[in-house]
């Protein structure tokens, strides 16, 4: 009880002033809560404002274009958080007509919904006492409590759900669940962390341990995978695009004709590729590689080795488009990137 009582008193007197904070509209909850999933609060403070802007109630979201979402939620990553948002607005509005789920269970039906986002959602909009448990609760429970399991693994979830749950503030639950949050975020943070003006710094087994750079302990489980793309840009009066359809990585966002291989291709291993010749089918063309090392771009279980191969052909394309127009189409961050530097350089 003290733990919690601590936590609120200083959330109270700490807490970040926030859009989402201010409100107990399930919708607008639940929107902030997916942005910012695998998000900063600063990254994700644009975004939530530009789509409460745009979709203020769950019927807008139902109603918008999947290819407008992603082009709004353009930059901002794992993409897979978009489409489940609009799925689920849609489910909301045709199944539950337009009644937003009010318990813990029920939100977990939502698609792209966890035992985290259910927890926040449930305590902060219907006062139901659900725990919540992110990066930042972890890190708080295991400091303060000196636990060594590690929290990514089967064990350790479990246990620090049970112990979270167990802390929970039953007559405030939404205010508690954001205070360990913020506390986390702002105070035991994960490097450096303010021990010296801590409230609970008296009784934090990690600080009486010396073991606050160590906990929390997580196993590596991720391996990472290397690939290589090769982007054509077709640089005539037009440039392609095409949509990536299948599952994976940025599905539904355009990108330029792509050739994936397993190392990095010279110009000549390129221009002989299968793939090439399927596009171009031996129409006269000029290439020449646009950046001098590949552009290494980083995702969470990936790494993408890239380069942008610049193309002048005499073939043409039905499907072109004018680069007037690439703007209106949603495209990965790397692409965004690579075409501002382009067309900067060109002017």
């Amino acid at each position: 009880m003290q733990f919690s009582n601590t936590l609120i008193y200083w959330y109270l007197q700490n807490k970040r002033d926030l859009p989402w904070r201010k409100t107990k509209n399930p919708y607008l909850i639940w929107l902030s809560e997916i942005i910012l999933q695998q998000t900063r609060i600063d990254q994700g403070l644009d975004y939530y404002l530009k789509f409460s802007e745009h979709y203020p109630t769950v019927y807008d979201l139902a109603n918008a274009q999947e290819e407008t979402i992603l082009k709004l939620w353009q930059g901002l990553g794992y993409y897979s958080r978009a489409r489940n948002l609009h799925f689920s607005a849609r489910y909301i509005v045709n199944e539950l007509n337009g009644n937003f789920p009010k318990t813990y269970t029920e939100l977990l039906k939502l698609k792209g919904v966890g035992d985290y986002t259910a927890s926040a959602i449930a305590s902060i909009c219907y006062n139901e006492p659900t725990a919540v448990v992110d990066g930042n609760v972890y890190r708080v429970l295991a400091r303060y409590f000196g636990i060594e399991t590690p929290i990514n693994s089967t064990k350790g979830i479990k246990e620090f759900k049970k112990l979270a749950q167990n802390l929970i503030a039953i007559k405030d639950p939404g205010d508690y669940n954001q205070a360990i949050m913020e506390f986390g975020a702002k105070q035991c943070k994960p490097q450096n962390p303010n021990c010296i003006e801590c409230p609970l710094n008296t009784s934090c087994k990690a600080l009486q341990q010396k073991s606050i750079d160590i906990l929390p302990i997580k196993v590596n489980k991720i391996k990472i995978k290397h690939r290589y793309f090769n982007y054509l840009v077709i640089n005539n009066d037009e440039t392609l695009l095409q949509q990536r359809k299948s599952k994976g990585i940025w599905q539904n966002l355009y990108e330029f004709p792509l050739i994936e291989s397993t190392n990095n291709l010279t110009i000549k291993e390129l221009i002989q590729s299968e793939q090439f010749d399927s596009i171009f089918n031996g129409a006269k063309t000029r290439v020449k590689l646009h950046n001098q090392k590949p552009i290494i771009h980083k995702l969470s279980h990936q790494h993408l080795y890239t380069n942008f191969w610049i193309i002048e052909s005499s073939k043409s394309f039905d499907n072109s488009i004018s680069w007037n127009d690439f703007d209106k189409y949603p495209v990965p961050t790397l692409i965004h990137n690579f075409v501002s530097e382009f067309k900067s350089d060109e002017y």
